[in-house]
């Protein structure tokens, strides 16, 4: 019998069409071989392999069954890109499927979805159609290899939420203590794993944001043609002469001392005009993207995809190749940079009186830190870099002066307008050279962050008011108020700290500063402000225009980062063929010729926006886990101490608490709690003893001792000081000196000593 591919190497090169009679003739396939043969090509079909066509001859299919499992990959305007789930094909890569979404609402398949579909070849390349949409939850799992008794091994999964191990059906080559993205197969109870890609070892350098970056799907990886596009553009002639010259301006770049990138600058001096006195001019220099990456270029549908930067602690995921990102794109010291510039006047009240863009050429006097422009500021001396580069003499008078003077101009623009004021802490962790955790700390909140934020922020409005005032298309940053259900959510919660809260008023940010205000000595006040916080709404892109609430703007949109976010991107584009600055094309390299918006662009905004908004938030819980992840490893080795936390949630079966100034929730679940049987309050978010009346409530300040640090999974788990680690550890009042490991996270069903109270009922056992 022929093997597979003999048959299909036959069916390629028959210059006939190519039945089962003349495939049984070409490989003298007589009697009882006949019967297999016809057995072969069924499953050859059934496989994807092979379809039959007119006059029942069979062609190659490229191994696709016409019912399959599909995974979307891309999605660029309207139009989604699936490939097999599954693909045996050795050194032949998965073929990629349009998928046809006829009587469906558009868009409703994501990068990332899984769903049955049924596919054909339309002549120009296979195509999808979706039948049945499946549940995320049938994805690969990401986990750690395990060996358990008897030799078996069991997936030790890395996301938290995930409370129980997964028993592995087939290694794959894996060995344990091995990270490893496996398939799942089966139905609860009975799932498997199979080990689809061994990725190393999870405690390597690096290794906490690869899982993020498995896990959630981020693309990180640039093909050839990307890197080879970004390779050719950046070689391209900044024009110059056809650009406003504005190198003789001491602009500066003001960053964090660890930034990566550089896609702004600032510069600023008192207005000369007389009839704006106290006033100032203002520029706001940005990386001019937009001519680099043009309109349905390689690289322009590659940062579609990725629609941000996605930063970790170790490592950038870039949204352009770093010879954009890093190098032509990103505004350094010393160096000519193609800038978008915002020219902005404001009145001695911090009013914006005019504005215009630019196409302009720059030339960054120098990259400052943070830390270093603050401390010229503070202690009126010379800057002294300490990561900084550039020359430092003189632009303390020439630079950061003036960009102080202004900003306390536009200081008080924004106190009478009233934003939204949360001060929540920003954890920062350190790593040494060789990806080892130094430290993780609270990042420290300057003036000067808060002055480069207020110069962004006018920028940004200046451009959504300039394509509004040509009746072209904006990108905007929308932020909706809070919805009635939050907010009696917030109502309800205040409450249990005896705070008021009216829900008949209207609702503006400066109502939700005043009650912060009103909470300067008060204990919880971190605590209620992260529940304001959860109470906003999640700040979108989209063309359509609702405001921004937390800034209190009526118009709003991302300018001031076209290197790491495609919207400010969009923006630029809308601002390049709504002001007539269009550069000259490149001649060679068969590159687009246009910077400005494409059609495809304008008629594809709101997809979009939606594409991007949905990036957004993937980068968002990949960062947050993955920091999540550094804190657990730092607390790993601290394992067995009593620490100072605050209570940051109940529930009736246990309590989460934060390390103050660390970060990184962890479970006391009520077995810990000792014996006493302790009653559930759900109106005041309380565990209250029933012998004792110990209280455990959200806000609270307590010292618990770590007992469990778990980096792979980014969770930990606390008990009271005196819980059963200490008592069998053979510590002080310790009753053996045997040491045991904690109790399990959780018992088989439900905690013994719990009782739930609510609001329209007494007490109830729980069960």
């Amino acid at each position: 019998m022929p093997t597979r591919q003999q048959i299909l190497e036959y069916i390629e090169a028959s210059g006939q069409p190519a039945g089962k009679r003349e495939i049984a003739k070409a490989f003298g396939l007589h009697g009882q071989d006949k019967i297999l043969l016809k057995a072969l090509l069924k499953d050859m079909a059934d496989e994807g392999l092979i379809d039959i066509g007119p006059g029942r001859a069979f062609h190659k299919m490229g191994g696709v069954p016409r019912v399959t499992v599909l995974r979307v990959v891309e999605v660029d305007s309207n139009q989604a890109i699936a490939i097999p789930e599954r693909w045996e094909a050795e050194g032949i890569p998965p073929p990629k499927l349009r998928v046809i979404e006829r009587g469906r609402k558009s868009g409703a398949l994501g990068v990332g979805d899984r769903f049955l579909a049924r596919t054909e070849d339309a002549g120009k390349g296979l195509v999808a159609h979706p039948m049945k949409k499946l549940s995320k939850a049938e994805e690969q799992l990401l986990g750690v290899v395990e060996r358990g008794e008897n030799d078996r091994f069991w997936l030790k999964p890395v996301d938290k939420r995930i409370r129980h191990a997964t028993l592995i059906s087939d290694l794959g080559g894996a060995a344990p203590g091995d990270l490893v993205l496996c398939e799942a197969s089966g139905r609860p109870p009975k799932v498997t794993a199979r080990v689809a890609m061994v990725l190393g070892d999870p405690f390597a350098p690096k290794s906490f944001s690869l899982i993020a970056i498995h896990k959630f799907g981020i693309p990180h990886v640039f093909s050839e043609g990307v890197e080879q596009e970004a390779n050719t553009v950046s070689a391209l002639p900044l024009h110059a002469d056809k650009r406003e010259d504005l190198r003789h301006l001491p602009i500066v770049a003001i960053d964090p001392v660890d930034a990566r990138d550089f896609d702004d600058a600032v510069w600023a001096a008192p207005d000369e005009d007389p009839a704006n006195a106290g006033g100032f001019r203002v520029i706001v220099a940005i990386a001019d993207v937009s001519f680099y990456v043009r309109p349905a270029s390689a690289l322009d549908r590659e940062a579609r995809k990725r629609g941000n930067s996605v930063y970790f602690p170790d490592l950038v995921v870039p949204m352009l190749p770093h010879a954009l990102s890093s190098d032509m794109c990103s505004l350094k010291a010393g160096q000519d940079r193609a800038a978008m510039a915002c020219h902005m006047t404001f009145d001695a009240k911090g009013a914006m009186k005019s504005w215009r863009f630019s196409r302009a050429i720059i030339r960054v006097a120098a990259n400052i830190p943070y830390e270093d422009a603050q401390a010229a500021i503070d202690q009126n001396k010379p800057l002294s870099f300490r990561g900084g580069v550039g020359e430092g003499e003189g632009l303390l008078e020439t630079a950061l002066k003036p960009l102080w003077a202004c900003w306390q101009v536009l200081a008080k623009a924004r106190n009478k307008r009233g934003p939204l004021e949360l001060d929540l802490p920003e954890r920062r962790v350190v790593l040494d050279d060789a990806g080892r955790i130094m430290s993780v700390a609270v990042r420290e909140r300057l003036d000067a962050h808060m002055l480069i934020e207020d110069y962004m922020i006018a920028a940004n409005v200046a451009a959504a008011k300039a394509l509004e005032s040509r009746k072209a298309p904006v990108m905007y940053r929308v932020h909706e108020p809070p919805s009635r259900e939050k907010l009696v959510a917030l109502k309800e919660y205040l409450a249990t700290y005896d705070i008021g809260f009216a829900l008949g008023q209207v609702i503006t940010p400066t109502i939700f500063n005043r009650l912060i205000e009103r909470l300067e000595d008060h204990e919880a006040r971190p605590i209620i402000m992260e529940q304001i916080l959860r109470s906003q709404t999640q700040a979108y892109y989209s063309p359509q225009n609702a405001g921004h609430f937390g800034l209190a703007l009526g118009s709003y949109a991302h300018f001031t980062s076209p290197i790491r976010r495609y919207s400010d991107l969009l923006v630029h584009r809308a601002l390049v063929g709504a002001f007539d600055l269009e550069m000259p094309a490149p001649k060679g390299g068969n590159l687009p010729p246009l910077t400005s918006l494409s059609q495809e662009d304008y008629t594809h905004m709101a997809r979009v926006g939606d594409l991007i908004s949905q990036a957004e938030r993937r980068a968002m819980e990949a960062e947050r886990e993955t920091v999540d992840r550094y804190v657990a490893a730092y607390l790993a080795e601290h394992v067995g101490e009593v620490m100072k936390t605050r209570i940051t949630g109940v529930q009736s079966f246990g309590f989460f608490a934060s390390v103050q100034g660390l970060g990184g929730d962890g479970l006391v679940p009520v077995s810990m709690l000792g014996a006493e049987y302790f009653t559930y309050d759900e109106a005041h978010r309380a565990l209250i003893g029933e012998q004792t009346g110990t209280r455990y409530h959200v806000g609270q300040e307590i010292e618990l001792r770590l007992v469990e640090a778990d980096p792979v999974g980014g969770s930990l788990r606390f008990e009271l000081p005196d819980g059963p680690s200490f008592a069998m550890s053979g510590a002080p009042g310790g009753r053996n000196g045997a040491k045991r490991p904690p109790r399990p996270l959780r018992r088989q069903g439900r905690p013994a000593n719990i009782r739930h109270t609510s609001r329209k009922r007494g007490p109830v056992k729980r069960r």
